[in-house]
């Protein structure tokens, strides 16, 4: 069975809203940078990211500059069978061109994972090994 892993929001103001979940939740930050700051509840991350626009692969059916939930990360044990699935499911496959080579090299810090799209244009994140815990 697969499991959500994380949930990423889309803003204008990274900073403030990781701010308010943190202080409102009492979630731990794990890890900041200035596009994307990641909490945690212990059990499902909160990725709050810059909003998306028209030259991201994954922009998602809002379009560019989309405020609210952007995608959910499920990580799953068989990439390769999910992959299948979803293309049975005529997903929409989102991931950049030459992203399974980057990440069967690991570099650059792909976790092995991949975008797709579900039949409303929600963006759905797939993993095998899942996403850092903590920085």
């Amino acid at each position: 069975m697969a499991k959500i892993r994380h949930i990423t929001i889309t803003t204008q103001n990274p900073g403030e809203v990781a701010d308010f979940y943190r202080e409102v939740f009492d979630m731990q930050e794990i890890r900041r940078h200035p596009e994307n700051i990641s909490l945690t509840d212990g059990y499902i991350n909160l990725n709050i990211r810059r909003c998306k626009t028209e030259k991201d692969t994954d922009v998602g059916p809002n379009g560019p500059n989309f405020s609210g939930i952007h995608h959910i990360g499920f990580q799953v044990e068989d990439l390769e069978q999910t992959c299948g699935k979803l293309e049975q499911a005529r997903a929409k496959k989102l991931s950049q061109e030459g992203m399974e080579s980057k990440i069967a090299g690991g570099g650059r810090g792909f976790s092995n994972d991949m975008k797709w799209a579900g039949p409303d244009g929600q963006v759905i994140d797939i993993s095998r090994t899942g996403w850092r815990k903590s920085s």
